[in-house]
């Protein structure tokens, strides 16, 4: 991804490190996190990939505004140097697909600019499964709006 571990650690209050071609971060209460970028199929003529973070540690803390804050630098810096579109799928393993779409919109809105990103959310029931994905996109792509169309035509689609 050629994602500058440099650019990012000069402004994250997490170490970022990179291991096994993702990202690895630890909190200041010793929770890791794994970051992946994984190569989708193209939305609106534009190549997309999907953005994933997972908990590597079961360790239960209280709310950490500092770990929003380092997953939006770690996206500002996918899209510094690519001008791709990012999709986000919520996990659905564990039930709790709804919350973790509640937070990851709401740790975007409060940490990026919105004046630079369009940020679109969709959810579709399947087979008794609620599935919730979200697009990032720039909002000076010159795609932005066959990437938007296409986002949301396919979001029709699944909820029929």
């Amino acid at each position: 991804m050629n994602l500058s571990l440099d650019h990012i650690n000069s402004q994250s209050p997490y170490q970022i490190s990179e291991s096994g071609g993702g990202l690895l971060f630890e909190t200041e209460n010793g929770v890791r996190y794994r970051v992946n970028f994984t190569e989708e199929f193209p939305i609106g003529g534009c190549e997309t990939f999907q953005f994933m973070f997972s908990k590597l540690t079961t360790v239960h803390t209280s709310f950490d505004n500092n770990i929003s804050r380092t997953l939006v630098l770690i996206i500002e810096e996918f899209f510094r140097v690519n001008h791709d579109v990012l999709l986000y799928i919520c996990d659905t393993s564990d039930k709790r697909e709804a919350s973790r779409n509640r937070l990851f919109t709401h740790w975007f809105r409060q940490f990026s600019e919105d004046s630079v990103y369009e940020f679109r959310s969709a959810s579709s029931h399947v087979e008794d499964e609620e599935f919730y994905a979200a697009i990032i996109v720039e909002r000076n792509n010159p795609k932005l709006e066959a990437v938007l169309e296409d986002f949301e035509k396919t979001a029709e689609e699944l909820n029929k």
